[in-house]
């Protein structure tokens, strides 16, 4: 995740700033329409790309399937802006990835595009683009205007299937498959025929913002992921609304870079995957553990992976959070060794973790059963004994303080900041 603004991500939040108008027409989708965007306020706090939507990458094998079809991805970011970027990845291939036409449109809440919003997206000027092994591209800017709540649709053509395909594979959202042909540019849903539950290809969008809102990451496991809850019911989604709800300076960017199975020592751990999920962002909060105690990991282990990730993230200028890991009493996870390597990790967290982060939240406590702490609370269980139901996350993000994440304090100013939209 890379920011161009130094003080990078989320919010143009009601209240601080608002669009000219209330659908597509009245904020000037019109043939050839361009965005300027317009900021009164504190110095420094001009108008600013922001990251509004992130999904940490995954690998996965080469679908056939995907060659001669095109992917309607659907989003919804956290941000409103005048202007949208994409960003998308080859990360794990080892072949070029070829794309051979984008477009970003309004999505009408299906497969489906709201009229008279799709743009086409360029990548230094042309309408394809070729993703070296190992890396990401970032398209150019696109006149379309970004409402935070509203889900977007990007869609991209792929002539060939990526030998490794870069996916998200929890998303909790539909997104769309189309039949064979380039419908990249179809306003109309028919062609995407076959619903897909992973985001693929695409793994952020960025907007251009009024004023900068600073950007907190999410860093963990199937429980930041939100398995267990539906679309909108992750923790960082309440966490994020919590902050909106806060407003003022606390508001705050919150996007999810966690993924199912991740460890906190072995795989695409959170050192590891540092630099695609975290730099650029101001804060991060890490909440991992729970799978690598169910791999018989030591707490002594845990512990220094904590102080490792933490010791690295303020090296990088990034605020960091630890949290206790939540209890669970199932399969290896609920061992009676389990639970005394958590109970030993979660203690160092509560006595220990502010020498080393810039914050402890404790999950933990939030969440057990007062009765038998070494379980989730009935209310908060999903039913699997290891994940959350909706409650159970949202009882993690009222765990978390603001008062320790940095906030934005360009939305100290009150002052309107419009996102203007004018004509050809």
């Amino acid at each position: 995740m890379r920011f161009v603004a130094a003080a990078a991500a989320l919010i143009c939040l009601l209240g601080a700033c608002a669009l000219t108008g209330a659908g597509p027409q009245a904020v000037g989708f019109g043939a050839g329409g361009r965005s300027v965007p317009s900021v009164v306020g504190l110095e420094g706090c001009e108008p600013a790309w922001v990251g509004a939507w992130h999904a940490a990458a995954e690998p996965a094998p080469t679908d056939p399937a995907l060659a001669g079809r095109t992917l309607r991805m659907i989003v919804v970011p956290q941000a409103t802006g005048s202007q949208v970027r994409v960003r998308v990845s080859n990360a794990y291939g080892t072949t070029p990835m070829t794309l051979g036409s984008v477009s970003v449109a309004w999505s009408d809440g299906a497969a489906g595009l709201v009229p008279d919003t799709l743009r086409p997206v360029a990548f230094a000027g042309h309408p394809d683009v070729v993703v070296a092994p190992g890396t990401e591209a970032v398209s150019d800017p696109v006149s379309v205007v970004a409402q935070a709540g509203r889900p977007l649709a990007v869609s991209m053509f792929l002539p060939v299937a990526p030998d490794v395909l870069t996916r998200h594979e929890v998303a909790l959202q539909t997104s769309y498959l189309s039949v064979p042909g380039d419908a990249s540019l179809v306003d109309d849903g028919a062609a995407f025929d076959t619903p897909v539950g992973s985001w693929m290809v695409l793994t952020g969008v960025d907007v251009l913002a009024p004023r900068p809102v600073n950007t907190v990451v999410a860093v963990g496991d199937s429980i930041t992921d939100g398995v267990g809850a539906r679309a909108g019911e992750r923790w960082p989604d309440a966490l994020a609304r919590r902050l909106t709800a806060t407003g003022g300076t606390a508001a705050m960017s919150v996007l999810n870079a966690g993924i199912s199975r991740n460890q906190l020592l072995a795989g695409d751990a959170p050192l590891t995957r540092f630099d695609r999920d975290v730099t650029g962002a101001s804060d991060v909060v890490l909440h991992i553990g729970t799978n690598d105690i169910a791999a018989g990991r030591g707490a002594d282990e845990i512990i220094d992976g904590l102080v490792a990730f933490a010791r690295h993230a303020r090296a990088a200028g990034v605020r960091v959070v630890l949290t206790t890991i939540t209890p669970s009493a199932t399969g290896a996870h609920g061992t009676p060794a389990a639970r005394a390597t958590r109970d030993a990790v979660n203690a160092w967290v509560r006595v220990h973790g502010r020498e080393h982060a810039d914050g402890v939240a404790d999950f933990a406590a939030a969440v057990h059963d007062p009765r038998d702490p070494t379980r989730l609370a009935a209310a908060f269980d999903s039913g699997d004994g290891l994940h959350l139901s909706a409650a159970g996350y949202r009882a993690l993000a009222d765990a978390l303080d603001p008062g320790l994440l940095t906030g934005s304090p360009c939305l100290a100013d009150q002052s309107p900041a419009r996102v203007l939209v004018s004509g050809p």
